[in-house]
């Protein structure tokens, strides 16, 4: 049963990818970006509201750090990836998602005096390999001739900000409760994109994206965080981040049967080589050099 909580989750956050590209052409990013933190902040607002403003006392000397934290892990992360799906696949989100364990253990290695392992640097260096196979599409020249996909570099791009926020958050070890710090970080989702939101051209919410808002909010929003916090109470940190490499063979499952994308052998190779490399980078921890 204790599995059920990390599977959960991994299951909602791969079907998001999914819908930020069933959102293409039915709602504007910055629409379903803005809409979807605001129904989470008005879903959380009469259970959080009356805690946060009884522990203020504790959290005003972290708002700078829970301002960073929303926006990163909020806003910039989501909203980038929001963009990313109308110029790249779900599969390759996916698969360029998978990097940001990887990503979080090289920041922690920098920032945080992590010892390098073994298995981090050679990790690291077949992930690579792996997102250059898929975002090359399988053909490596094309990437040297055409640089890279927008819509993967911006993939990229949202990865790297949620592996920064990931490393923030191990690094303050702010000492909140989970649930006052996720509604914080909301309200600063809410406020960071307000103008964005303003600014942006709009369709409003109907029958045609209204389910696709309420995902994005009820599951990837509130339902996964929460089964992800329950993992980790039940299983520990380390053992709950390896459901995370499930990540993009979940995707591109769930991307096949709902959008009918194609797998193509270079997804296979790209996916199996990332995964590997992240894989090696947890489980080989032969330190290199000094600390």
């Amino acid at each position: 049963m204790q599995y059920a909580f990390p599977l959960l989750a991994i299951l909602i956050w791969a079907g998001n990818t999914v819908i930020n590209k069933m959102a293409v052409g039915a709602i504007f990013p910055a629409e379903i970006g803005f809409y979807r933190w605001v129904l989470a902040g008005l879903l959380f607002t009469p259970f959080m509201l009356p805690k946060v403003w009884a522990n203020r006392s504790v959290i005003r000397p972290h708002l700078g750090k829970i301002f960073v934290l929303g926006l990163l892990g909020m806003a910039v992360y989501q909203s980038l990836a929001y963009f990313a799906a109308a110029l790249t696949s779900a599969t390759n989100m996916g698969i360029i998602l998978s990097l940001m364990p990887l990503m979080s253990l090289t920041l922690a290695i920098v920032s945080l005096g992590q010892r390098l392992t073994a298995g981090a640097l050679f990790g690291a260096v077949l992930s690579l390999a792996g997102v250059l196979v898929v975002v090359s599409g399988g053909h490596l020249g094309n990437l040297l001739a055409h640089g890279l996909n927008r819509g993967d570099a911006m993939m990229l791009l949202a990865t790297l900000a949620y592996a920064v926020y990931s490393t923030l958050l191990k690094k303050w070890q702010l000492r909140l409760p989970p649930l006052q710090l996720l509604y914080l970080q909301v309200l600063v989702a809410i406020v960071v994109l307000l103008p964005l939101y303003l600014l942006s051209p709009k369709v409003g919410l109907g029958q045609g994206n209204i389910g696709l808002v309420l995902y994005a909010c009820l599951l990837a929003s509130m339902i996964a965080p929460l089964a992800w916090m329950q993992a980790v109470s039940r299983l520990g940190p380390s053992r709950t981040a390896l459901f995370f490499n499930l990540l993009p063979l979940v995707t591109a499952l769930i991307a096949a049967a709902v959008l009918h994308e194609q797998l193509g052998l270079y997804h296979m190779v790209g996916g199996l080589l990332t995964l590997g490399g992240v894989v090696l980078a947890e489980r080989w921890t032969t330190p290199l050099g000094r600390a």
